[in-house]
């Protein structure tokens, strides 16, 4: 799974929206990744806090802005896909 992939699916799957098939390959994702797992940490984190009813973290909130705009811009400029070695 690339990073575009993982980046495509991972509200789906941090909210338990996707198939068991995808669940497996987007955690692997998540596990070897050193981009893709820290952003999916902060979706969780975002998530908790308004479950919470308290403001999101500021810094959190940017991190998942900038790892949007990189998969955006690695989309439109053409770039090809990240990929993750699967152990």
């Amino acid at each position: 799974m690339t990073c575009m992939q993982a980046g495509r699916v991972l509200q789906a799957y941090l909210d338990g929206e996707t198939d068991d098939a995808t669940v497996c390959r987007v955690a692997v994702h998540l596990a070897d990744c050193r981009r893709c797992g820290p952003e999916a940490r902060t979706y969780r984190e975002i998530r908790n806090a308004l479950a919470r009813r308290s403001e999101p973290d500021p810094d959190a909130v940017e991190r998942l802005r900038g790892f949007a705009r990189g998969l955006l811009q690695h989309e439109t400029q053409g770039e090809g896909e990240e990929q993750t070695p699967v152990a």
